[in-house]
């Protein structure tokens, strides 16, 4: 049975030139039909206005930019590639990442970025899952030729790119972007940040985020090449001291990055000294975050607008998002749908609401690569089945409270391991915490937590559990609770292996 999307409820982003196509599925009206000619549009704008910048190295105009990609792109043709062929990029973030990227759409050629996390086994398996006929390898001059000829005919739905996810379980699977998807989550982030195009030319960001992410290469790269302005990259996504000094000399006016860096950032040395007074837009996403933490950044970014963007990789970055005048009140949710996204939940919960949420819509990709029976689980009548459960209020905001796996039952009691790590993110001493099922002969499971100390001064276990039971129900309250001096295990794209994490653990006494 086909789902019936959820009703919006308010509506705070843009519907101007939005159409629903036959198919169900709403689409802008009268975007550019490829990346290249996305590109091209920016370049003739303003061919000398610098495109991108690398943090303490080299910057290209957009005419730079334009002019040695196409050097990639004959240096590519002339190793007997065509339109078509797969690109493995395993560079770390820098002008020589965009480059290959640029170089690869160009000339029609498919973009395969590679996790610089992943082993080499886990590398190697993308490259050969891939069939990518061509690596760009750390170390390695790029490609180099004068035989470059642009794909000018490339259509919407023409591959662009394959992002390998990196789940907790099993091999990567490559989600494949076309042409439409990068274009169509680009008009999105542009509508739901608040940034006029008329103004494009003006705004800068600075990637801080792996550029093989969607939020680096989808959310930042090409949205803000797209609107023709400045991407300033840090190499070191962790260089606090060079973020600070980068928005400071250059005037940065938008930041995007996860929970974990602002929270780095706003507690660093200099930051009170720092000027910040020309950041007008500050995102944050990717990960569980306390109401706390997202006051912290509203009061340390008082002039800029703050939201919260959410997605996936099969749908090529955003999905929602939840604008400034929200994030004050509805700091727990991940916002509104975007223009052109529907939003349905599968099978709900009669008395929460919960079930797993459905995601419809232009930004959504077609499959997974060479994966034909999950891409007939995951994707059913254009809707991507996300594996998150969520619940949709009245107002139309989403709330995303665990993955279909992390769900706890204790007792019959669903318990959502979101939830009851942000009821613990914001108490006093936890750095990271994880919050996982612990096996239990009568109630099927208990909660149970992972906490790894914020500095060395330790945990009080007891005021973390009394901070706890000011915010959630007692029956979601860890009654375990473990203190772990190292990081948390983390797969490559920074997700915890709770599989891991709970069969790794010695969990003790319950604490009641």
């Amino acid at each position: 049975m086909t789902p019936e999307p959820a009703t919006r409820g308010r509506n705070p982003f843009s519907t101007e030139g939005v159409e629903r196509g036959e198919d169900g599925v709403a689409r802008y009206a009268g975007q550019v039909p490829s990346l290249v000619r996305m590109l091209r549009a920016s370049v003739e704008r303003d061919p000398q206005a610098t495109a991108v910048a690398e943090v303490g190295g080299d910057s290209l105009t957009y005419g730079d930019l334009w002019d040695r990609a196409l050097r990639v792109t004959g240096g590519l043709s002339a190793q007997g590639l065509e339109r078509g062929d797969r690109v493995a990029i395993r560079l770390g973030n820098g002008i020589d990442w965009v480059l290959a990227f640029w170089g690869a759409q160009l000339g029609g050629f498919v973009a395969v970025p590679v996790n610089t996390r992943f082993k080499d086994s886990e590398a190697a398996f993308v490259v050969e899952d891939s069939g990518s006929r061509f690596v760009f390898k750390p170390g390695e001059p790029l490609p180099d030729g004068d035989g470059g000829v642009v794909a000018e005919d490339l259509e919407p739905d023409d591959l662009a790119g394959i992002f390998y996810t990196s789940g907790t379980t099993g091999f990567p699977k490559g989600a494949m972007t076309s042409h439409a998807n990068f274009i169509a989550n680009s008009e999105s982030a542009i509508r739901c940040v608040g940034v006029d195009r008329a103004e494009g030319g003006d705004v800068s960001t600075l990637i801080n985020v792996p550029l093989f992410h969607v939020t680096g290469c989808d959310s930042q790269l090409i949205v803000l090449l797209d609107l023709g302005g400045t991407c300033h990259i840090l190499t070191n996504p962790l260089d606090i001291d060079g973020l600070l000094e980068t928005v400071a000399e250059h005037g940065v006016s938008m930041l995007t990055s996860v929970p974990a860096i602002y929270h780095a950032l706003t507690r660093h040395p200099s930051f009170k000294e720092a000027d910040m007074s020309s950041v007008r837009w500050v995102s944050y996403g990717g990960a569980p975050i306390a109401a706390t933490s997202v006051h912290e950044i509203m009061e340390a970014f008082p002039a800029a607008r703050v939201g919260n963007g959410f997605g996936l990789t099969e749908t090529a970055s955003l999905s929602t998002f939840l604008p400034h005048e929200e994030v004050a009140e509805h700091a727990d949710s991940v916002g509104f749908p975007m223009p052109v996204v529907d939003l349905a939940i599968d099978a709900p919960d009669e008395e929460s609401g919960v079930g797993e949420l459905l995601v419809r819509g232009p930004n959504v990709v077609s499959g997974y690569w060479n994966k034909e029976e999950a891409t007939a689980e995951t994707f059913v009548d254009r809707w991507l089945h996300t594996g998150d459960l969520a619940r949709i209020d009245d107002d139309g905001l989403l709330y995303i409270v665990d993955r279909k796996k992390d769900m706890i039952n204790r007792g019959g009691e669903n318990v959502y391991s979101i939830e009851v790590e942000s009821a613990l993110a914001g108490a006093p001493g936890v750095g990271e915490v994880a919050a996982v099922g612990v096996p239990d002969d009568m109630m099927g499971e208990k909660v149970g937590a992972v906490i790894v100390p914020a500095s060395d001064d330790g945990v009080d276990i007891p005021a973390v559990i009394d901070y706890a039971r000011e915010r959630i129900a007692d029956f979601k309250v860890p009654q375990y609770v473990v203190i772990r001096t190292e990081p948390l295990p983390r797969n490559p794209a920074g997700k915890v292996l709770k599989a891991e994490l709970r069969d790794e653990t010695d969990w003790g006494d319950a604490l009641r």
